[in-house]
């Protein structure tokens, strides 16, 4: 008789007061019965962290002495769950809920296809219908990581392949970090899951969404003062990173005449999300 995957779930959590309850709540009612699920606190200052230790003790907690980001955080929940001998890990943010099969969806598709090495579910926006995540291309030449509609095709089929799969809710094969490690530790926010799932790419694994599998988002990152920094700043490092060498003189021309529309901005606009561009601009020029 076949044994049934070992699965650890990574909730990263930072100041989840509001939404950080419901989404446990919502993994533990997954229908999936071989699991763990590790919270890893990156050093909160709300009372998030101690609320959940007592309401879900069937759960393991990790604390962070500090905000470590996201890959780096995620990072230390997957080496917990891997040296608790899980099979797969599914990264799950503080402010999304599951539904109930969804685990177990994803896991017949990825029993299904060798290949499959990360795996995502369709996300939606909370208390909606509209979709918020089904499909992921990288535009080079925008510099730009785009959610893109699926098809009708895509829809209808039981999985179907994207470029890119975000680090919202992702399933990970453990034969994938064997591959090519951990997510990349220098994207403190943003672009970590589309640069995993190029390598994953590059290492001959597939990455599947499979439409049957449910998850509501809230999206509390949006409301990060520094939203805009940290996604100019880890675009640059990623397009840095995957950019084709025949496009590099392209892209080293086009990074120049975002500056200069920035520094134009500064002078006529003076906003905050202007001041952050720049603050990115800076800050990663200075270090690469």
């Amino acid at each position: 008789m076949t044994s049934v995957p070992r699965v650890g779930i990574i909730v990263l959590n930072y100041n989840g007061d509001k939404c950080l309850p419901s989404c446990l709540a919502s993994l533990d009612q997954l229908a999936y019965s071989n699991k763990e699920i590790i919270v890893v606190d990156n050093g909160s200052s709300d009372d998030s962290f101690s609320r959940a230790g007592k309401s879900f003790p069937q759960f393991t907690f990790v604390r962070n002495g500090k905000n470590e980001g996201f890959a780096k955080g995620m990072n230390i929940g997957m080496r917990l769950a891997f040296l608790h001998n899980a099979d797969w890990c599914l990264l799950f943010n503080y402010d999304a809920e599951i539904d109930m099969q969804a685990l177990s969806s994803l896991m017949v598709v990825a029993e299904k296809h060798p290949r499959a090495g990360l795996l995502s579910p369709m996300i939606y926006e909370k208390g909606s219908n509209h979709l918020w995540f089904g499909k992921g291309r990288i535009k080079f030449l925008r510099m730009r990581a785009i959610h893109e509609e699926p098809s009708s095709e895509d829809l209808a089929a039981e999985s179907y392949r994207s470029e890119f799969l975000t680090g919202c809710a992702l399933l990970i094969k453990k034969e994938v970090t064997i591959a090519i490690g951990l997510l990349d530790e220098r994207f403190f926010l943003y672009y970590e899951d589309a640069d995993y799932s190029l390598r994953a790419t590059e290492a001959g694994f597939e990455n599947l969404v499979v439409p049957r599998a449910r998850v509501w988002h809230s999206e509390e990152s949006k409301t990060n003062p520094k939203k805009t920094y940290f996604l100019v700043y880890s675009g640059l490092l990623f397009f840095k990173k995957h950019t084709p060498l025949l496009l590099r003189p392209y892209m080293a021309l086009y990074v120049t005449i975002r500056r200069v529309k920035n520094s134009l901005d500064r002078v006529f606009w003076r906003e905050s999300t202007v001041e952050e561009v720049h603050l990115a601009y800076e800050q990663f020029f200075y270090e690469h």
